[in-house]
């Protein structure tokens, strides 16, 4: 396999990072740690930048992120979307699976090796789990259909047993905390034929969705969540890109 010198990733809050905070209030997240793992796995800086945007849309993906990543022009592209879509009341999920379906392939037709990942599964820690559940097995298996004739990795987070514990998400249940981030970074690492580097910070004290689900967690994460789903405003609204210029990596001492 090619070594990766260069990677864009695009997509939403779960590739820009959020439940993984920082101390000075940016976020860092999975895509962060590929991009330092591949640096150190492969004994060389890789350039790396991050589109994405919280709270976008598989539509607002597209169109903001997907030419600006290939203009980039880097080895690869990883593209995760869709769950705002099926968070939705009336989605067509088969429709979301052909769109990114397709974006992968323009991806791999501009000559760069797209890397496609699902998100974790957080339907046994949030409200309304099951409907989750069913919305997301159904993307899973409508993307899966439809790339089997690239030479790409699919990694399937949403599938993996372990990322579904509450120790992995953050306290509004509907992220992944900075040790869910850095468990899917695992995982891609893996799908590119790489471990994890040796010695990756002690992530344990991260913040996690255990406990009970009482009223204050619903008055700071539920109500304003809702509030915007029935306005059509965003978390998102009036965000730049996280890193919109591929930038250095280098290797973990």
């Amino acid at each position: 396999m090619q070594p990766i010198r260069s990677f864009v990733a695009i997509g939403d809050s779960f590739t820009e990072g959020v439940g993984d905070e920082l101390p000075d209030g940016s976020v860092r997240g999975w895509a962060d740690f590929v991009a330092a793992g591949l640096a150190t796995a492969q004994g060389e800086p890789v350039r790396y930048a991050n589109l994405a945007i919280r709270g976008r849309k598989l539509a607002g993906i597209l169109h903001e992120q997907l030419d600006a990543a290939i203009a980039l022009g880097p080895d690869a592209i990883s593209i995760n979307g869709g769950g705002n879509d099926i968070l939705r009341p009336k989605v067509s999920i088969d429709h979301v699976g052909e769109r990114l379906a397709d974006a992968a392939h323009r991806i791999a037709a501009a000559g760069i090796r797209p890397i496609l990942l699902s998100g974790g599964n957080p339907s046994a820690v949030m409200p309304l789990g099951a409907a989750m559940q069913r919305r997301g097995d159904a993307l899973a298996r409508a993307v899966m259909s439809r790339i089997s004739d690239l030479d790409a990795p699919y990694v399937d987070n949403w599938s993996d047993p372990e990322l579904r514990s509450p120790r992995f998400w953050s306290v509004d249940r509907l992220h992944l905390n900075a040790a869910g981030h850095a468990h899917v970074a695992r995982n891609v690492l893996r799908a590119l034929g790489h471990e994890a580097p040796i010695g990756w910070r002690d992530l344990t004290s991260a913040t996690t969705a255990e406990g009970r689900r009482d009223l204050a967690y619903y008055r700071e994460y539920v109500l304003p969540w809702l509030g915007r789903r029935f306005t059509g405003r965003s978390s998102g609204d009036g965000r730049d890109p996280k890193l919109p210029q591929l930038v250095e990596v280098q290797p973990l001492a």
